[in-house]
């Protein structure tokens, strides 16, 4: 099968191109508009404020004009120094309307101009608070997952691997990379962290840090590309489990060559899922039930205890389908298996129920 090149997969639409700093998951804002109209309130509170202070002390203020401060009055004054325009035509005059312009008026007008060069200030400030912000994830950022592509296969992949097992991983340790910004955007809000771009070009892959993940997901739409971004991401990477997914069969060995450690195979593994449902409709039921996570049966990875050491695999309380020895994967009717070691892990089908409690370290196997 001839693959195009790295130059023929990167001529996509412009948009999809723009490579963007890493997006980090953001908590819900209100909206623009309602941003605006509560700082102009907070602005009128504090304009109020003044002028009824002003006004409540209106013998301790002189007006050029006929002597006295009326609320009119009080308002115009409030208005001209909190705005910091002070045209001089009214002034406090004695000690206690003095003392006030000093501890109350004047923080007032500082808080009047905060207030209204607030939204420059959030400007100036948010590049320096998001390149914090990102330093400090980088400098905690390691042993992580990234998944590359987060279609179908992508999100389900790493939903599998945020909710399951003693100790599931969090979302904060998932990078997501995918050249659809808003794809990427979908990732944040559910609170993964997100990288817009070519995951064929390693600056993309630098950007979520593949050189400290110990696991990568490939989930990309099309098989070439998946070829590159495996050939990429290893040799960014030589230690990380790498799992990819294809669409035909015939690339699965590509990709192993490329440096995958597993490659899923979906479209054969759906069409054999319908000739079994063909045959045997209870058997695809069945499978069907395995695949999902969550309810009905599971299949978990677990490790052996101390009291299972010695026993055959079917004395366990566990239905045990094969045993991890090594790096070697055993069947259970595998004439070189014996009894259970303790170094080994077993993979079993177990019914998920909601009153049953999690076993020590399950860990389910990865599933397209």
């Amino acid at each position: 099968m001839k693959l195009p090149g790295r130059d023929a997969i990167a001529r996509q639409p412009d948009e999809l191109l723009v490579i963007h700093q890493v997006s980090l998951p953001r908590k819900v804002v209100d909206r623009p508009i309602l941003q605006v109209g509560r700082r102009v309130a907070m602005a009128l509170l504090v304009l109020v404020t003044t002028a009824l202070i002003v006004w409540i002390d209106h013998d301790g203020y002189n007006d050029n004009s006929d002597g006295t401060v009326d609320l009119l009055d009080a308002c115009y004054y409030a208005t001209v120094t909190l705005s910091t325009t002070g045209y001089g035509d009214i002034t406090p005059v004695s000690d206690a309307a003095r003392l006030t312009n000093i501890f109350v008026i004047t923080p007032l007008r500082v808080l009047f101009l905060i207030i209204l060069v607030g939204t420059t200030l959030e400007v100036l400030t948010e590049r320096t608070r998001e390149e914090w912000r990102l330093n400090r994830w980088r400098a905690a950022l390691h042993d992580h997952t990234v998944v590359i592509g987060f279609g179908t296969k992508g999100r389900s992949a790493v939903e599998t691997v945020c909710a399951a097992g003693a100790a599931p991983l969090k979302k904060e340790q998932v990078v997501v990379v995918d050249p659809n910004a808003k794809v990427v955007e979908a990732a944040t809000a559910e609170g993964y962290a997100g990288v817009v771009g070519d995951a064929t070009r390693s600056d993309v892959l630098a950007r979520a840090e593949v050189r400290k993940a110990r696991q990568i997901i490939i989930a990309t739409q099309r098989d070439d590309t998946a070829v590159l971004v495996t050939l990429t991401a290893r040799q960014l990477n030589r230690t990380a489990k790498i799992v990819a997914a294809v669409r035909e069969e015939e690339n699965a060995p590509l990709l192993r060559q490329s440096g995958a450690d597993a490659v899923i195979t979906s479209a054969s593994a759906a069409g054999r899922l319908l000739g079994l449902s063909v045959l045997s409709p209870s058997a695809g039921m069945v499978m069907e039930d395995l695949i999902q996570q969550g309810s009905g049966l599971d299949i978990t990875e677990r490790p052996v205890t101390k009291a299972e050491v010695g026993l055959g695999v079917r004395e366990t309380d566990d239905l045990v389908v094969s045993v991890v020895r090594g790096h070697r994967v055993l069947g259970y009717d595998d004439p070189d298996l014996g009894p259970l070691e303790l170094t080994d892990r077993l993979i079993t089908i177990v019914r998920v129920t909601s009153d049953r409690p999690a076993a020590p370290d399950r860990r389910p196997l990865p599933r397209d």
